[in-house]
């Protein structure tokens, strides 16, 4: 809260000063309001670290439970369940204890009955931060990106923390520094290691271990699988990322509006999980424009699977979902080009330039560019990309490249975290 007022006093001095009647041309003045626009967000994220710096220190460890924990899984949200479920329950099949500390309280593992599983909501934001940067433990596991960037710091008495990617899209898609501070990287498949490596190299950064497990949430969900239970009209989902380069944001009315008006298809819209928190306003704004269309619904359950197995088609953006729907339901997929700027994320200090996501997304998708007119044409387009009958040998291929040891990546990650454990209390 400090950090917050802090920040708003600093917005509000900036916006208050005294006009000083002096000429900058436009372009230096794009640049200084860029450089002003960083160091207020520098100030932000220092004045946040300083005061959970300053908390450490009026904390004495003798008012910080400091239990000492062999394994450690920390997962943000209630999203994240189909990425440790199978692994929780290899932990519980072996009957190795481990600690699962959640920052949803209604998070799906906090309800499950598990003996050696020990279950903890630990509260959101600096509350949780707070109580990972105390945290004692051999291993820690996470799908948290940035660590050691923003606020999640590292603790100094956790002797290992390893990643585990929650998309099978890939990391390189991750904020700037998303795995820098990581011991290990748990990865889906071969292809990420050459990536990683080249990022280490680039920033002068010590090569973390990079072990090939599978995907824990594929697995989940391939085990999982729902049957349709929708009536047999022709449905198209359309399931993007969130953001300012998003399809919602960019294209949302465009968009929904030929497909309402051009179409008799049933249209099920599911926005991120992250657009409910950040994007309120434009969902609001877009539910309300076609609440008068029926044939118009809006899906926000925890759980994807069954929304995806009611649909025939899908269209998203840069989502991670359009690989689960190929991959999962053998069905065809669109996908717009949002022109995302990768400044922002760890695939711009790559040599390659289109990310390799969007590449397996050409081979096995269409790519729709709506302001060349693939809006006007989108029905047509739908029925090209249905009769595609080398849609399913493409699927499998791509599929076979992102996706390693099928089913036995439970397996293969508490093995690793397992001997790492045993590696670290060693030493």
């Amino acid at each position: 809260m400090f950090g917050h007022v802090l920040f708003i006093i600093f917005i509000l001095i900036l916006l208050t000063s005294q006009p000083a009647y002096a000429y900058i041309d436009p372009g230096t003045g794009s640049m200084l309001f860029s450089v002003v626009l960083c160091s207020v967000t520098t100030l932000y994220f220092l004045l946040n670290s300083l005061i959970i710096k300053i908390k450490t220190k009026l904390f004495s460890e003798k008012s910080l439970a400091k239990v000492k924990h062999k394994f450690v899984i920390y997962s943000e949200g209630k999203q994240y369940y189909t990425v440790f479920k199978p692994i929780l329950d290899e932990f519980e099949k072996r009957n190795i204890v481990v600690s699962y500390y959640t920052s949803a309280q209604d998070d799906p593992v906090l309800v499950e009955n598990y003996e050696y599983v020990q279950k903890e909501y630990i509260g959101s934001d600096n509350k949780a931060f707070f109580k990972l940067a105390f945290l004692k433990a051999d291993v820690c596991l996470m799908t948290t990106p940035q660590l050691d960037v923003l606020q999640l710091k590292r603790s100094k008495e956790v002797k290992h923390y390893s990643h585990i990617m929650h998309s099978i899209g890939f990391s390189m898609l991750y904020r700037l520094f998303s795995l820098d501070y990581y011991d290990s990287v748990l990865c889906d498949a071969e292809y990420q290691i050459p990536m990683i490596r080249e990022i280490e190299q680039k920033r002068n950064l010590p090569a973390k271990e990079l072990k090939i497990v599978g995907s824990s949430y594929l697995d989940y969900c391939m085990e999982n699988l729902p049957q349709r239970n929708s009536p047999d009209n022709f449905c198209i989902l359309i399931a993007p990322s969130w953001g300012a380069h998003s399809l919602l944001t960019k294209f949302g009315e465009k968009l929904l509006d030929e497909l309402v008006n051009s179409t008799s298809y049933d249209i099920v819209v599911r926005p991120h999980p992250q657009s409910m928190l950040v994007e309120k306003d434009l969902i609001e704004n877009l539910k309300n424009k076609y609440i008068d269309c029926t044939r118009l619904k809006w899906d926000f359950s925890a759980n994807n699977l069954q929304v995806m197995a009611n649909s025939d088609i899908l269209i998203s953006d840069f989502s991670g979902i359009m690989l689960d729907y190929a991959f999962l339901f053998k069905k065809p997929f669109l996908y717009v080009d949002t022109k995302i700027n990768y400044e922002m994320y760890d695939f711009c200090d790559l040599d390659e330039e289109i990310p390799c996501k969007h590449r397996i997304a050409n081979e096995i998708g269409k790519k729709l560019d709506i302001d060349n007119g693939d809006v006007e044409n989108i029905v047509e387009i739908i029925n090209q990309v249905k009769q595609d009958e080398n849609l399913s040998e493409k699927i499998e291929k791509a599929s076979d490249y992102t996706w390693f040891y099928k089913g036995d990546a439970a397996k293969n990650i508490v093995d690793f975290l397992v001997e790492k454990q045993l590696e670290v209390s060693e030493k």
